[in-house]
């Protein structure tokens, strides 16, 4: 049904965006305004400081200035408001570097690709990432753009292996930067102009070289030179209270308002199945939570954003509730002994029924868990109209990851009535016939999601005052790495080409988003997601819809370690497979911390390019293996109720059988 809606709703956006869209032209001159070091391509390099400006409010003391003449129009030729995007006080801590270096061949260049990260902080690295703040050399990848076709308009992608530390400082240096034929590209001559010699002072770019000179020295006192650059540039990391303040307002204020209390619920639905209809739940269980409401639409429909005062501070809307629906699945071993009340997070753009998914069933069975799922609204199946338009018309686009928040706080007041003492418990839904609980709630509350609910609910569990562990199940984070590699992305992407044909613009369009939608999903949380709270990690190896390499960058961001051994020899086509990540030895089992494992189904190794797994090269999709492993269950269920990382897979490399 989903995917019905999806496709008809896809064939109006095409059919809107081919009427809307102009006739053919040269591209537009750049705005006033544009960094001179790039003058083809406004906001390249991107990030960059050249587009914030001091603002001593901010806790990093810069803030994001677009106007809205630098920013990518869309086909329509709709002007994009930078308001939501100038809230920020600095770039995203998972920004993809974007630069345009006309004939780059990175591989004679010698830049570090995918399979080999542990280059990228050799001495004589062509490009160079600096933490001015600190002074370390910060590992990445480097690719081009696999899905360009000109290479006249074929970016330059520099990814971030670990993502950048919030609030701090960065400088970039691209140097000895070599054509196919092994010659050395020279620099672009405003380039060059600014790092040579001091300007006059009535020289158009001796601006931009003030701007830039306090970068350069933090570069040489690096050991980077300025000979043989070919480009640098430099950008702040917007800082922890920018990324997760807006949620964070939310919960703090609607805590505060509930104070000691259960959220209020109403049951809706009741229904006790017989040992023959389920042998695993004994009772499903729907309802409503009441929540206030912060979007600025009253009962926050989808395209709402957040009701915000005069200083961009989210206030609650008054007079509005939000109402979220919810659905409990309780297992038969719940009414021998109480069961582990835990949240469930659904997939990509779905919905609360998927609780009663077989793998969520078992796992309740097995393991006596009531998992109980409410709507993530914001990427939720409601959301799909919204999210189509959005691609579009960027506009729209805040609506994504603003709503995602309000589902978030909606989910948290779930997860607060089911373990509250009058909170669901009370209700005769959740009791035996002789009035027992069925959930136990001196237990705690644990959050276990599947793609989509692993994407987003590692921001759940870092806002969550209730959970302290959580299981992140075929994860990743940080859409704007993630669209590209996603096999789930391909009728989007019909979307984005009408809406942006320029290859080069779409990236950009893909890292703006992500600056905003880093409030609605783990990327903006990450840095600190474990300083109080446990996260298992669980991958799919060769995973078609939620790259491993976004995995990866989440592992190493939060300190998870991995469990050995890994995977077969010669199964990973890496240098040194999984750089960067800590190693959990048999000796520190059980382990007491965060974790990752990677459950192989035999599936073909992922692309190493920009681009996802597609055609029949790549196999079978083993994106639901692992929650259908009674192992990885196992694993999850001990990691849950005990806070221990156990080994289930003995001596061998963990292995899922293929879910048809």
């Amino acid at each position: 049904m989903r995917q019905r809606i999806l496709d008809g709703l896809l064939v109006m956006m095409l059919g809107a965006a081919a009427l809307l869209a102009p006739p053919a032209h040269a591209a537009p001159p750049p705005a006033r305004g544009c960094d001179p070091l790039a003058p083809a391509e406004c906001l390249l390099p991107f990030p960059s400081d050249w587009y914030t400006r001091p603002d001593p409010r901010t806790d990093t003391g810069r803030r994001v200035a677009f106007d809205a003449s630098m920013l990518p129009r869309p086909a329509t030729g709709q002007a994009v408001d930078p308001a939501a995007w100038n809230r920020s006080d600095g770039f995203s801590p998972g920004s993809t570097l974007i630069a345009q270096v006309p004939g780059l061949d990175l591989a004679r260049t010698g830049a570090a690709p995918l399979t080999d990260i542990g280059r990228s902080l050799d001495r004589d690295a062509p490009v160079v990432l600096l933490d001015t703040t600190t002074g370390e050399r910060w590992p990445y990848w480097a690719e081009p753009d696999s899905n360009a076709a000109d290479p006249a308009r074929r970016a330059l992608l520099i990814h971030p292996a670990r993502n950048f530390r919030d609030g701090h400082h960065y400088a970039v240096a691209l140097r000895h930067l070599k054509d196919a034929a092994g010659r050395t590209i020279p620099a672009a001559a405003p380039f060059a102009a600014v790092a040579g010699k001091r300007l006059p002072a009535h020289d158009p770019l001796r601006a931009r070289q003030d701007r830039l000179r306090p970068a350069l020295n933090a570069l040489r006192r690096a050991g980077v030179s300025t000979r043989g650059l070919n480009l640098a540039w430099d950008f702040t990391v917007a800082s922890t209270r920018s990324l997760t303040g807006d949620l964070f307002t939310l919960r703090d204020d609607a805590f505060r308002r509930l104070g000691d209390r259960s959220p209020a619920f109403t049951v809706t639905g009741v229904t006790d199945f017989t040992e023959e209809q389920d042998a695993r739940i004994a009772r499903e269980v729907t309802g409503e939570i009441t929540v206030p409401g912060y979007l600025d639409a009253p009962g926050g429909p989808p395209g709402a954003v957040l009701n915000r005062d005069r200083n961009g501070t989210p206030r609650a809307l008054p007079g509005s509730v939000q109402t979220a629906a919810f659905r409990c699945e309780i297992p038969r071993a719940a009414f021998r002994r109480p069961s582990h009340p835990s949240l469930y997070g659904h997939g990509l753009l779905g919905s609360r029924n998927e609780v009663g998914a077989g793998n969520v069933r078992d796992m309740a069975a097995e393991h006596d868990f009531t998992f109980c799922a409410t709507d993530w609204i914001g990427m939720a199946e409601d959301d799909i109209p919204v999210v189509l338009a959005a691609l579009a018309d960027p506009i729209l686009f805040p609506a994504v990851p603003e709503r995602s928040e309000q589902g978030m706080l909606n989910a948290l007041f779930l997860g607060r009535a089911l373990i509250h003492a009058k909170g669901l418990t009370t209700d005769p839904a959740f009791r035996t016939a002789d009035g027992r609980p069925l959930l136990d709630t001196r237990r705690g509350l644990a959050y276990d999601g599947n793609s989509q609910g692993g994407i987003l609910g590692g921001a759940l569990v870092a806002a969550s005052p209730d959970i302290r562990r959580g299981v992140l199940g075929v994860t990743g984070m940080n859409y704007g790495l993630l669209l590209n590699r996603s096999a789930d992305f391909a009728p989007f992407q019909q979307v984005l080409d009408a809406a942006y044909p320029d290859k080069l613009h779409q990236q950009l369009v893909l890292q703006l988003f992500q600056l905003v939608w880093d409030r609605g999903e783990t990327d903006a949380y990450a840095n600190h997601l474990t300083d109080h709270h446990q996260v298992l990690m669980h991958i799919a190896y060769g995973d078609h819809q939620v790259a491993n390499a976004a995995a990866d960058v989440e592992a190493r961001t939060l300190g998870a370690r991995l469990l050995t051994p890994v995977l077969a020899a010669g199964r990973s086509p890496d240098a040194v497979p999984y750089w960067g990540i800590r190693r959990i030895g048999p000796r520190q089992l059980p382990y007491r911390g965060s974790a990752m494992t990677v459950w192989d189904s035999g599936t073909p190794t992922p692309p190493v390019t920009n681009t996802p797994p597609a055609g029949p090269a790549y196999g079978h999709d083993p994106h639901e293996d692992p929650r259908n492993s009674p192992a990885a269950r196992q694993q999850k269920a001990t990691f849950l109720t005990t806070g221990r990382v156990i080994n289930v897979c003995g001596t061998t490399p963990c292995t899922a059988t293929p879910t048809s």
